[in-house]
């Protein structure tokens, strides 16, 4: 039987190198949009396939991380590590701005500052760490995570 796991294995060599990405509903069109066309990302926008449109918030946080995939939403629920453990989260951005050139303007930083613009940092440079970003974020060093937080500039 295929599932949508499988089918998008096939693809994943050809894609190596782009960030892969997993995109919540909650996020415009227009944005998932920009992530493919003038960031080059493979975004898998949820909005798109009939099986994953009306899934659960633990559907799609589990989903991401058997796709390989970092999960990006507005969603701050993803942030409660009760719910979501960072010990099987497949990275996840959880953004915050006022509107939608506010939010490419967070995603052109996370293409530059943790995707590498393009350089490979691996499948999942983000694998068991949260991030929420906002237009004031800073990304703090690797070792400087506040205990149990791995994420970046909360607040």
């Amino acid at each position: 039987m295929r599932t949508l796991s499988t089918e998008l294995g096939a693809h994943a060599d050809r894609l190596a190198g782009r960030p892969r990405v997993y995109v919540d509903a909650n996020l415009p069109s227009g944005v998932v949009a920009y992530m493919r066309r003038r960031l080059g990302w493979d975004a898998l926008f949820v909005v798109e396939h009939d099986d994953l449109r009306r899934a659960r918030d633990d559907e799609h946080y589990d989903m991401a991380a058997r796709l390989g995939r970092t999960l990006i939403t507005l969603d701050r629920d993803y942030l409660d590590g009760r719910r979501f453990p960072e010990a099987r989260s497949p990275g996840v951005i959880v953004l915050a701005a006022p509107n939608e050139n506010g939010l490419r303007a967070l995603l052109r930083r996370v293409h530059r500052e943790i995707f590498g613009a393009g350089t490979p940092a691996g499948p999942q440079p983000l694998e068991h760490r949260k991030l929420h970003l906002h237009p004031d974020w800073k990304l703090e060093a690797e070792g400087s995570r506040g205990k149990g937080e791995g994420r970046s500039s909360v607040g």
